[in-house]
């Protein structure tokens, strides 16, 4: 049973699903939006939204939370000189999930999660 669990499992097992969530979430920050699967932008979106919060601070000990989240350094200074500055006035909410339709080839739901 797994009641009261958290987060898709997106079939895979931990190690994996944590490095494709650091990848999803570099990449999203570099490049302000991509195209993946629904269930793999559902699970993105709050590790990114938590990533945006704590470049808004833009002190030391938020660099380090970002540098062992993020695989490029040039992600974390993104966040750091760009997003935070951007979104300050912000409460939260900085990503959208705009879905597409369905991919050809297996017929997955095809979702574009973009920064807002």
């Amino acid at each position: 049973m797994r009641h009261r669990k958290k987060g898709k499992i997106l079939d895979r097992k931990k190690a994996p699903r944590k490095a494709l969530l650091r990848s999803l979430a570099t990449s999203l920050i570099l490049y302000e939006k991509i195209k993946t699967t629904k269930a793999k932008a559902k699970t993105v979106r709050p590790l990114v939204e938590r990533l945006i919060t704590a470049a808004k601070k833009n002190d030391l000990n938020s660099r380090r939370k970002l540098l062992s989240v993020l695989y490029h350094k040039k992600a974390v200074a993104k966040a750091l000189e760009v997003l935070g500055p951007r979104y300050q006035e912000r409460a939260g909410g900085y990503t959208r999930i705009i879905k597409l339709g369905r991919r050809q080839g297996d017929n997955a739901e095809i979702a574009q999660i973009e920064l807002v």
